[in-house]
């Protein structure tokens, strides 16, 4: 079959001259539109109050502490310790990973596991440890929106807000539960697996020999109460300080005019919408989201803009800069020759 080029060619307006037309018409006519909020954002910016800015700074670093801990937890609750500045290290770098590369979490988890390996969790604990961490942190997220939503009457009930916590605690149940009995996972696990050893051209029981190994050490999870609460609470503490750090940014660059339950609103739609990757780090998707929040929640648009650039400088640049050095002193201790100090 002979195709013609008039055939092969793309429609007009799915040429990359047409394209970068279309996206430069359409940011030059925002930047048009929102001139005057984009000036006054900068002259706001110009002369932040750095007492403030300093402040929001310290809440960004306790929020990633509060983060490290609660992998801390979860982990020493399993029965393996490490030195808190190490999953503090672990936290920056598996942070700037999935905020930065494209795929970025499939990156950071596999970065978090073979860390955790290498720090002397086995394979069931570390993924274990992971698969809890993720739960636990967008837990928290649901349950901090639903409460606030409530405090401002802007959604739900208390009733919405039980069954979100309801939901938040099966969900961490279950992972427990299978943690505990993970034989239960045995036979699904491996019609899965002979499956695509199927699609591989694999012998069927490649790999089952791994697969019961991997579900002997799951046996061997078990985390204690009070550690499993403890985490939960530093799920919860890690996103109310980044929360904090927004509303010191807001402060910052004169823009006092919200209450703080709507802050939070407009923080958990934020990063409502960094759960989505789109583009690396939500570029775009969380600013346009933060902005609408806050001048929803009664900030002009040129001071809502100013607070969000600053807290983006210092919650993206700023921590995802110091993120990807600890990641390069990690990878450079990590492939030390042996006698010499890692």
């Amino acid at each position: 079959m002979v195709v013609s080029e008039e055939t092969a060619r793309p429609a007009w307006w799915r040429r990359p001259p047409a394209v970068v037309a279309v996206i430069v018409l359409i940011l030059g006519t925002e930047l048009i539109l929102g001139w005057s909020s984009l000036a006054g954002a900068v002259h706001q910016l110009r002369t932040p109050a750095w007492n403030w800015v300093a402040g929001a700074v310290v809440a960004e670093i306790a929020s990633m502490g509060t983060y490290a801990r609660m992998q801390r937890a979860l982990l020493r609750g399993a029965g393996t310790s490490v030195p808190i500045r190490k999953h503090v290290a672990l936290a920056y770098a598996a942070h700037s990973l999935s905020a930065t590369l494209p795929g970025g979490p499939v990156f950071s988890t596999a970065f978090n596991f073979r860390t955790l390996r290498r720090y002397g969790a086995s394979s069931a604990v570390a993924s274990w440890c992971i698969a809890l961490s993720g739960v636990l942190s967008a837990g928290a997220l649901v349950v901090i929106g639903a409460v606030f939503g409530i405090l401002t009457r802007s959604t739900g009930s208390w009733r919405t807000l039980v069954l979100y916590m309801a939901g938040a605690l099966l969900v961490a149940f279950l992972v427990r539960l299978l943690a505990q009995h993970p034989q239960w996972l045995i036979t699904p696990s491996r019609g899965l697996l002979s499956g695509v050893n199927k699609v591989r051209r694999r012998p069927a029981d490649s790999g089952h020999a791994r697969l019961a190994g991997f579900v002997d050490q799951l046996r061997s999870v078990r985390v204690r109460p009070a550690d499993f609460g403890f985490a939960v609470v530093l799920a919860v503490a890690n996103w109310l300080l980044d929360a904090l750090c927004l509303w010191m940014c807001c402060i910052a660059v004169g823009a006092e005019g919200i209450h703080p339950a709507q802050l939070v609103i407009a923080y958990c739609a934020g990063m409502a919408a960094a759960s989505v990757p789109i583009v690396p780090g939500g570029l775009g998707v969380v600013d346009g989201a933060l902005v609408l929040g806050l001048v929803a929640g009664g900030l002009t648009s040129a001071s809502a803009l100013a607070a969000v650039v600053l807290y983006r400088l210092i919650s993206f640049g700023f921590i995802i800069g110091t993120g990807w050095l600890v990641w390069l002193i990690m990878r450079a201790r990590a492939g030390a020759p042996r006698g010499v100090p890692a």
